[in-house]
Parts: structure tokens; sequence; C-alpha cells
């Protein structure tokens, strides 16, 4: 199975906004804290997906975005998800009690100590160092990391 999906860190003072995946039940990303996004409905682009994504979770309004990288995940040999990945620090709009956890600004030095993802610190490093465009497969088997490939371009 294929499923195109966003993720998108919204940047403000030296932090992102985060979700702490808590409310939803079968939730593989349970406990966990991530970016915000989700998947793609029919006929959108990525970025009319994150926008919209960013508004339903977030009641954040995005005004520009920087594409920043593709994610390749490979889950357990039969899932393959291609999430595009932005940040933003152009939005309007205050937060709102989101219905799959809590939202939280998180100093950006502090997001990879949270429960992430193993391949999320790789991503998130390369926000940080800002070395431009990438392409990132990463390969799990259940919840652990088995191979990852960067690409820069």
């Amino acid at each position: 199975m294929m499923v195109n999906s966003t993720l998108i860190y919204l940047e403000r003072d030296g932090q992102y906004l985060m979700l702490h995946r808590t409310k939803k039940k079968n939730d593989m990303n349970h406990d966990k804290w991530l970016g915000i996004g989700g998947k793609f409905e029919e006929g959108e682009s990525p970025e009319d997906c994150v926008i919209r994504e960013t508004l339903e979770e977030t009641g954040l309004q995005v005004r520009s975005l920087r594409f920043r990288g593709l994610v390749t995940f490979v889950l357990n040999d039969d899932v393959t998800e291609y999430m595009h990945l932005f940040t933003s620090n152009d939005f309007d709009g205050e937060v709102k009690d989101c219905d799959e956890g809590e939202l939280a600004w998180v100093k950006k030095e502090e997001v990879p100590c949270l429960p992430v993802w193993e391949g999320d610190k790789l991503f998130l490093k390369e926000l940080t160092e800002d070395r431009g465009f990438f392409s990132l497969k990463l390969v799990y088997r259940d919840d652990v990391l088995k191979d990852s490939r960067m690409i820069l371009y």
C-alpha cells in the first residue's frame, strides 16, 4: 500500500509546535511527539494538504511554506509512505485544542530528546542545519529503524 502525507514544523521564537499523540485509539504514533500533518485527500497537492491539516489540527492558518524534503517510510515491507516535509514561520491565528493529542511549543534543541521516531531525529537535524532540500528513506521493522539513506539536493 502506498500513502502520501505531509508534515510541517511551525517555527516561533526558536521553538516548534509539536503534537503529543495521546488521544487516538490504535495509533501507531501513540505517545510520540510529532510535527503537524496528515494524509492527502483526493485531488490535494502537498501544499493543499499541509495547509488543511494545520488548520484542522491547530487552528492556525499557514500563509507561506518552505518545502524542505521528501521522506520515504517503508514499514514492514507492506506500507510505503511518502511524507512531504515543510516548515513555516508565517501563520496566523490562535492554537486550539487538538483531537489527536496535546499541542505544545518546544525548544528546537529539546525536540530530539522527546519520545520521537528514531528517523525523525535524522530529518530534524537536516531542518536545523538547513543544508537544502533532501530525500530521506527510512526502513522500519515494527518500531525499529533498520536502514536509512539520505540524498541532499
